[in-house]
């Protein structure tokens, strides 16, 4: 069983933000961010690639209610999901990140990148 799937049943705590029948969104131990909490669907599923679009669904609409929730909904969040080892996915259990809580920045972008554009 995952690590997602014991946080799920019970057998390891959480810092619960969220929840309801399908999904869980709590805190993320190692954030990268002011805010950072993962939101998952409780049923297994390995990764993005493996999802069911009804369950996509869902969890969108899940997303956008942990946003207002944490009132990222105004101010701006970061949704991140990573597919697989090359992707950086470290955990084989679809979750995503989200990030808020201040002005985010992106490494891989400088300020002018977009000059040019």
């Amino acid at each position: 069983m995952c690590i997602f799937c014991q946080i799920v049943s019970g057998e390891i705590p959480n810092n619960t933000v969220l929840e309801n029948d399908a999904f869980l969104a709590f805190h993320d131990l190692y954030p990268k961010a002011p805010i950072h909490v993962l939101i998952i669907p409780k049923k297994h599923v390995e990764c993005f690639q493996d999802v069911d679009p009804e369950t996509m669904a869902g969890l969108t609409s899940f997303a956008q209610e942990v946003a207002r929730t944490l009132g990222l909904d105004q101010s701006g969040y970061r949704l991140i999901t990573n597919n697989g080892k090359d992707g950086g996915q470290e955990i084989p259990h679809l979750h995503f990140h989200m990030l808020g809580g201040g002005k985010l920045t992106w490494e891989h972008l400088h300020d002018d990148t977009h000059k040019n554009i």
